[in-house]
């Protein structure tokens, strides 16, 4: 994969980067790590500018982020309730549990939104609840433009300074992903176990 992403890029320049960052929210195992790493590097090998890849980056980000919001305003609360109702006792979900969600999203959301943009897998994932949940589009649109141009400009930023060695950085991001990801299994059995336990103590009495 690593292969085409850079020779993509290499041949379509600042566009390159920006359809492969939108791309990359829509499709997570595209690892943006390469894309702005090696776009990082390419402003020590070509006419790019670190501000240009950036920029490119972060229109990019903004693109797969609004798509997805879209996707998680058909997907809205009353709707997931409305599948709750109907096939709840399957999921063994109860439409309570939609609003409780639904008002922890309102009210951590913003933070959310912001700090999941740092974050690989959560970072595109992020943007369904918010949509889902209604959070005001421009309040979205601004707190993920600017976690996205944090994310972004740190690691364009490394790739320019570490220059022919960015694979390297990539490694290194590797890890950081692999224990991110490890954290959300983790954190996801413990978040199930307790629901479960919780929903059955609570049907026995």
């Amino acid at each position: 994969m690593e292969h085409w992403i850079t020779e993509f890029m290499e041949s379509y320049g600042y566009f390159g980067i920006l359809l492969l960052i939108a791309i990359e929210n829509l499709f997570p195992p595209i690892p943006s790590e390469i894309i702005l790493t090696f776009g990082g590097f390419m402003t020590t090998t070509s006419s790019m500018t670190i501000f240009g890849v950036v920029l490119a980056a972060t229109l990019g980000s903004m693109a797969g982020a609004i798509l997805l919001y879209g996707v998680g305003r058909v997907l809205s609360a009353e709707r997931l309730e409305a599948i709750v109702v109907r096939y709840g006792k399957i999921l063994r979900l109860k439409p309570e549990d939609i609003r409780k969600a639904d008002a922890w999203f309102d009210r951590y959301g913003p933070w959310a939104v912001f700090f999941g943009r740092l974050v690989p897998l959560v970072r595109s994932l992020i943007s369904i609840p918010a949509g889902s949940s209604g959070m005001n589009f421009t309040t979205f649109l601004v707190l993920t433009t600017a976690g996205s141009l944090i994310w972004n400009t740190a690691l364009v930023s490394i790739g320019a300074a570490v220059g022919a060695s960015w694979e390297s950085i990539v490694h290194y991001m590797d890890v950081y992903s692999y224990i991110v990801y490890a954290l959300i299994a983790l954190g996801g059995i413990a978040f199930i176990v307790w629901f479960v336990r919780n929903r059955v103590l609570k049907e026995r009495k």
